[in-house]
This record gives C-alpha cells, structure tokens and sequence, in this order.
C-alpha cells in the first residue's frame, strides 16, 4: 500500500510544527495536529499554539483538530479519530497532501496503527477515561451519541452506559474509518540540547503572557481541577496562582516536569518502533533531511 499520510513526530520544543510546516508548504499539505490540548480553545500559550508556525511567507498553511473544543469540554481519543478522519478526507478530497504532526503518542500512535475502536475490542486507555466519569457524565456522553435511547436501564447503572457508550462508539467510528499507512519521519535531539530548548521556551512563554493566560481561564470558570488534568503549564501555574506554590518553586517544579514529559514521549516512540513502526529519524527539524525522506520515500522520486 502506498503511503497516504506524512506523520512528524518528536519531544515537545523539537520545532515539529514548523517543521511539518515548511514540508506542507513544499509538498503541498495540509496539517492535522495531533496534540491532546491544542484541541482546547483559549488555551494558546501554554499548548504551545504557535501560529506564526504556520505562516510561510506571504501564505498560512492550513492546520486542522486545534480550537474545536472548550476546555470544560471532554476531549478523547474516540472524538480526537472522529476528527482526524473527517480533516483526512477532506484534506485527500481537495488533492492535499495530509501532514500529522505532534508529539500525543497515544493519538499519534491510534492512527498509524489504525486502531479502531470494535465492541469486542475496546481501548484500555477508553475505558478508563470513562471510568472517571460521573454517572452524570456518562450520561451526557451517552446521549449525545445516541439520542433516541430508550432503555432507561442503560442510563442508570455505571457499568452499562460505559459499555453503552463503547458499543456506540465503535459503531460510529466503523463508518469513519479510513486504512492509513503513514511515513513517519522523528525530529531527534540529544536529551541535553532538549532540556535547553525546553527551559529557554519555558522562560520565554512566562513572559508572553503564560501566566495571564491560565488566570484569565481560572477567571472565566475553568475549575482549578480541569486545570489540573491537563497538566504541566496549566497544573503548576494554577498551583502558583493560587498561591500553593512560590514563583522560583513553579518554574523549578513545571521546569522539571516538563523535561521528564519528553523524556516519556521519547520512550513512548522507541515502543512504538519495538513493536513494528518504521520511524525515520533526523537530528533535529532538518528540513532539508526530511525533504529528502518524503521526495524518495513518499513521492518515489
């Protein structure tokens, strides 16, 4: 089967944006982000939502799965494929070449695996995600999916809905599905350099309105504990802001997290390698390299 999709994969502060930038703008592309949090509205800084990325000169490329959910919403892996494969078919539909770019593993991973969801075969990952779920929730969840539901029993019992909302899922997804093969190309530094950019991005994003931006969140009714779930920026400056933490203790301690997030993400890609996934390493966003990669690889030239 011939590649129908380009993945850049990679640590955070490894340049995977620009980089799948400048190849879409070459390669005529498209990018679909797969980034578990820049799917979040007014949540820019601290994903990561550089913009000016995606400008190549007088041109923007065009990126797909960023700013389609608010961060009270629940965002999934089932809703992230969902989205993926409406912007893969629309993108392949108009001639486009699609680019994923991101550094989730989990969402990377699900869709050049070509995992979908079956009522017999039902992702851990999911499931456990629902189980954090109030009944009230789930509920919610539920009927969305499937508004006609009659079985009162269904909506009830914690058990049911989660299988409920499984088989559901599955269902829909089917309709969705779309066979990838992806050439994956992984923006590679050596742990230090990483560790640099990571603190030098950090101490530039506080002052670029990081921490304003988390307040403004907290102001407008994000509770501290959604803030909390997403995690590093937004974990540790809540914590900050809140006055739990000093400002030297938050950088130090977000600092620190952040580090062992990439060191995670990196180990997260070499497993996917170990059970079968051909990953193209390049030292750092080498565009010229990865030019090369897609030219002979993808476009068999």
């Amino acid at each position: 089967m011939a590649y129908n999709i380009i993945t850049i994969l990679g640590p955070t502060a490894a340049g995977k944006t620009r980089l799948a930038a400048l190849l879409a703008d070459k390669f005529n592309g498209e990018i679909i982000s797969a980034d578990s949090r820049q799917v979040y509205r007014r949540m820019n800084i601290g994903t990561g939502k550089d913009y000016g990325d995606y400008n190549i000169g007088s041109s923007v490329i065009p990126y797909h799965l960023i700013d389609i959910a608010d961060p009270q919403e629940e965002f999934n892996l089932f809703l992230f494929q969902k989205h993926f494969y409406s912007a893969f078919r629309d993108i392949t539909g108009r001639g486009r070449n699609p680019f994923l770019a991101g550094g989730t593993g989990l969402y990377i991973s699900s869709i050049i695996n070509n995992y979908s969801f079956t009522p017999d075969k039902t992702d851990r990952a999911r499931i456990d995600e629902l189980n954090n779920l109030s009944i009230e929730e789930l509920r919610v969840v539920l009927l969305r999916i499937n508004p006609r539901l009659h079985n009162k029993t269904d909506i009830e019992i914690k058990e049911r809905i989660i299988k409920a909302i499984c088989i559901s899922e599955s269902r829909e997804n089917a309709e969705e599905y779309e066979l990838i093969s992806s050439l994956n190309i992984g923006v590679h530094y050596p742990r230090e350099i990483i560790k640099q950019r990571i603190t030098e991005r950090l101490a530039q994003r506080l002052k670029n309105g990081m921490i304003e931006e988390v307040d403004s969140l907290i102001k407008s009714g994000v509770p501290c504990g959604k803030l909390a779930f997403f995690g590093l920026e937004y974990k540790f400056l809540m914590l900050y802001l809140t006055g739990e933490l000093n400002y030297n203790d938050m950088f130090q301690k977000l600092n620190s997290a952040i580090h062992s997030f990439a060191k995670r993400q990196m180990t997260w890609f070499r497993k996917m390698e170990k059970e079968g996934t051909v990953i193209h390493w390049i030292d750092g966003a080498d565009f010229e390299k990865a030019s090369e990669i897609i030219g002979k690889q993808y476009f068999n030239s």
